[in-house]
């Protein structure tokens, strides 16, 4: 009986301890000008903060994260330091995106794009207040279909994407008062569009590669004050 009891609770043991090298804790994200970083001292009110299984000082198990101003939380399980199979919700518990093995399994999001272990690039982890962030339909993880992408000093973009760059119609608000409304390819204006500056003097015309290409310029009033033919002012 004595035998039985022993077994019992050797099995118990093992069943409620975790795995080899693993270990329950907390970790707080720094970020870094090579990204974002997790040690076990920090505070939740200003920090991304972790709760879960560790191994080898990074995330790797069940756990939850947190953050500290949007209240968003994502939950799941990690591997390496990696979100592997995980759900992002808001405060109010409205679903926010999902990873399955390391990839997203929805089409509509949050992402950030900062600095990551070896290049830049689009995450679902970041900081708002020194990471682009965008809001809208994703494809492999990257942004893809329409959204919204605002910047830390405010300036934001409004429309399509293609594999994670502004491509089709989109308008995008800068904060010294300028507004570009018009066609993008790969990230940068190209096509027709319209650029009005704050004194209101307007370009309107055909952008490319991000550049004045064959167009005209208004002041406010209307009247024509420049001409643009392939690139050079006429």
């Amino acid at each position: 009986m004595k035998r039985v009891i022993t077994l019992s609770i050797f099995f118990l043991i093992i069943l409620t301890t975790p795995l080899f090298g693993q270990d329950a804790g907390i970790l707080y994200g720094y970020n870094t000008s090579s990204g974002i970083i997790w040690k076990t001292f920090g505070n939740a009110k200003v920090q991304p903060k972790y709760e879960g299984e560790i191994s080898k000082g990074k995330m790797n198990g069940l756990g939850v994260l947190t953050y500290p101003f949007d209240g968003k939380s994502v939950v799941g399980e990690w591997k390496a330091g990696k979100e592997w199979n995980t759900e992002h919700r808001k405060t109010d518990g409205t679903l926010l995106g999902m990873l399955k093995k390391g990839k997203w399994t929805l089409n509509w999001g949050d992402l950030y794009f900062r600095a990551g272990d070896t290049d830049w690039g689009w995450f679902v982890d970041g900081d708002e207040n020194i990471d682009e962030k965008y809001e809208g339909e994703i494809k492999n993880g990257k942004p893809n279909g329409y959204g919204t992408s605002t910047f830390p000093n405010g300036t934001k973009y409004v429309g399509k994407f293609q594999h994670g760059k502004k491509h089709g119609q989109g308008t995008l608000s800068m904060t010294d008062g300028r507004e570009y409304v018009g066609k993008y390819k790969d990230g940068e204006p190209d096509g027709q569009g319209v650029l009005t500056y704050a004194d209101g003097e307007k370009y309107v015309g055909e952008y490319k590669n991000g550049k004045t290409w064959n167009g005209t310029l208004y002041n406010k009033r209307g009247n024509i004050v420049g001409t643009y033919v392939n690139g050079e002012e006429l």
